[in-house]
């Protein structure tokens, strides 16, 4: 997570990149990414669906997820999970 954090130049910044590598929070969250596609033909195995949150003071506030019929990862329109959408939801709180 070091290393995508530093290639995202996130340096001294307030976000916190976290792992998740038992899948015990994406399954907490019942996030976890079980569409047959990804798991069987790209083999993601305990995959964490693509979703940004923003939480305050332990609360989630905001949670998106991309995905769609035909698109369970999200790969082809991640639109909802990325900074301007979340940024235009958490100046709507």
């Amino acid at each position: 997570m070091q290393a995508w954090a530093k290639n995202q130049k996130v340096g001294l910044s307030k976000l916190n990149f976290m792992g998740d590598p038992t899948s015990e929070l994406t399954r907490a969250l019942d996030m976890e990414l079980i569409a047959d596609g990804p798991r069987n033909e790209k083999g993601l195995i305990n995959r964490c669906k693509r979703f940004a949150m923003f939480v305050d003071d332990g609360e989630i506030k905001v949670i998106h997820v991309a995905e769609a019929p035909g698109d369970p990862a999200g790969d082809e329109n991640p639109d909802a999970t990325m900074p301007d959408a979340m940024l235009e939801a958490i100046a709507q709180l």
